[in-house]
């Protein structure tokens, strides 16, 4: 994910912790189980937002992305509650492979490192 600047960042972090409260109190829908947010991107107009998510089980992903795309009507909504925008940005879910990815290189790199001394 690239860094954004000033004022769309902060806007970032702000709907980052307020949809991760939204998740974690508000939503009821089973489809999404356990997930959390890695990142968010948001357009220079703060009108779309880019929300990255990640499953302890990655055979949940496809559910909980579509989970949290029937939702987004419903978290936009809140999100317009509890943040003071002109509009609330359109929100667009997915899943974030870094940290399976991360894992994967660490796995590979302790492989190596772990082989036959010479």
């Amino acid at each position: 994910m690239p860094r954004q600047g000033g004022r769309a960042q902060k806007v970032a972090d702000q709907i980052q912790r307020e949809l991760s409260e939204i998740l974690r109190r508000d939503l009821r829908d089973p489809g999404v189980g356990m997930i959390t947010l890695t990142g968010v991107q948001v357009s220079p107009d703060c009108a779309h937002a880019t929300v990255f998510f990640t499953c302890l089980d990655v055979a949940h992903v496809p559910q909980a992305a579509r989970g949290l795309q029937r939702a987004s009507g419903f978290l936009r909504s809140q999100l317009a509650k509890r943040i003071k925008l002109y509009t609330a940005p359109e929100l667009r879910f997915v899943y974030d492979e870094s940290i399976e990815r991360g894992a994967r290189l660490s796995q590979l790199i302790d492989s190596v490192s772990s082989g036959p001394k010479v």
